[in-house]
């Protein structure tokens, strides 16, 4: 009671996101390339690579070179620089990454990845609530060369422009991703990355924070078979303001939560042919949400069916409210798959460290490659670190230490601290000794002792 009026509130479950994994700690530290031979010995990744002319070229991808290639971009050194500090030249790397990776080889790639990670028997113990609870979220990240899709956004870049990758995460597996500019408003990919999801993981139940809501998401996953559960970022006042029903509110007086208007249930059934079109449209994938969502902004407020849709969307949303203040459990839920999706956040940084982890590249389907191949060294890694917990459950189930074994799903597979990205130094090996004088001609002769000369250094 608060000045002689009820007011309502709810318990709130915060929980950090994945920083240490301190189950990795005593496993061997593994090099990125030794980890990406064995799960290619596992998964077969590899095979989904084929060369640009198809069964027109006889000639297979080098699985080391195609490796040095996925590390170059995924890590964001680029192949230039790969080709400086490994064994191979350009000439192969740019040859490899012309012939066998494109956006096409690298989701299939990451498809099987995905797909022999569900497989394993820790799968099952991912679940949130016995379901496959997906997350998705944008991640930030800086574009060294502005592209046509990048964006200003001071906040995140500065006076610098930048663009987001949006990734579909699900049982800790990323499953799905788009590069959207830092402009656009992440709720409009929510259904595509979702739809467009090619594995076997299908999520039950999805998530996002504040930024994936908007007037049509909790209508379209629902008449698709999912059940949208986000995060409002001021859940209080969001349901003081949002919340409908099928009466008028006058009906509703004594209640601590009520409706700030009477649901338009004509307006629905009269405009549901409609509807049916805009849905059939998303189904046979003739065009995506974001187009939808872009083209009903841009009809007049009065639009009929805009407003029918937005009117059936009221009701999935408000269900959805009134289950979030009741249920402890929902809201635990939410926050994991949520807290999920920032722990793989934190592994695509880790990935991606050379240069900022800015892209350097010059168009869109250069970031999509970029992008694609980090998700790709990410999926390896979580399968890697689910193939251990695997045999951890497996003997622990041997032995009926079942107990021991439900501690497994408090232990994530996003960890990387036993994996190394970086590379070995060899300091045994005979090198020959750095020649000054050799240095110093060389320069001189090609003419690049010239210094400008109105500057002191």
């Amino acid at each position: 009671m608060r000045q002689g009026k009820t007011v309502w509130d709810y318990g709130r479950h915060t929980q950090e996101p994945l920083r240490h994994e301190p189950f990795f700690d005593a496993i061997e530290r593994t090099d990125i390339d030794n980890l990406l031979l064995y799960v290619d010995r596992r998964t077969d990744f590899m095979a989904a690579f084929e060369h640009v002319l198809g069964r027109y070229q006889r000639g297979k991808a080098s699985k080391p070179v195609t490796i040095a290639c996925l590390m170059a971009y995924a890590t964001n050194i680029g192949l230039g620089r790969m080709a400086e500090i490994s064994n191979l030249t350009y000439q192969q790397l740019s040859t490899t990454a012309a012939n066998f990776i494109r956006l096409e080889t690298l989701r299939e790639a990451n498809e099987r990845i995905a797909n022999a990670t569900a497989r394993l028997p820790i799968f099952r113990y991912f679940d949130i609530g016995e379901a496959v609870h997906s997350s998705s979220d944008g991640q930030k990240f800086e574009a060294a060369i502005p592209t046509i899709n990048a964006r200003h956004s001071a906040k995140y870049f500065g006076l610098k422009k930048g663009v987001v990758a949006y990734t579909l995460l699900a049982s800790h597996v990323p499953l799905n991703a788009r590069i959207i500019g830092a402009n656009e408003h992440e709720s409009h990919y929510v259904f595509d990355v979702l739809f467009n999801n090619a594995t076997d993981i299908v999520p039950d139940t999805h998530s996002t924070d504040t930024h994936g809501t908007n007037q049509v998401n909790f209508a379209l996953l629902r008449l698709f078979g999912y059940h949208f559960a986000p995060r409002y970022r001021d859940f209080r006042r969001k349901i003081e303001s949002g919340l409908y029903g099928f009466n008028h509110p006058n009906q509703y007086r004594g209640y601590p939560l009520k409706p700030i208007r009477k649901i338009k249930e004509g307006l629905i059934i009269s405009e549901w042919p409609n509807i049916e079109r805009i849905l059939l449209s998303l189904a046979l994938k003739t065009t995506t949400q974001s187009v939808i969502v872009s083209k009903l902004s841009a009809y007049r407020r009065k639009n009929r069916t805009k407003q029918a849709l937005w009117e059936f969307d009221n009701i999935i949303k408000s269900l959805y409210m009134l289950d979030y203040v009741d249920s402890p459990a929902l809201r635990r839920n939410v926050q994991i798959a949520l807290n999920r999706g920032e722990s793989y956040h934190q592994l695509r940084r880790a990935i991606a460290y050379a240069h900022g982890g800015r892209f350097r590249v010059r168009s869109q389907h250069e970031q999509e490659i970029w992008n694609e191949c980090a998700q790709l060294i990410a999926n390896a890694v979580v399968y890697y670190n689910s193939l251990i917990l695997s045999e951890v459950l497996r003997e622990l189930e041997t032995q009926r230490m079942l107990a021991t074994a439900e501690d497994l799903k408090r232990v994530s597979p996003l960890a990387w601290q036993h994996i190394n990205f970086y590379g070995r130094y060899q300091f045994d090996s005979d090198t020959p000794p750095i020649n000054i004088a050799e240095i110093g001609r060389r320069i001189a002769s090609n003419r690049l002792t010239t210094l400008p000369k109105a500057q002191v250094y």
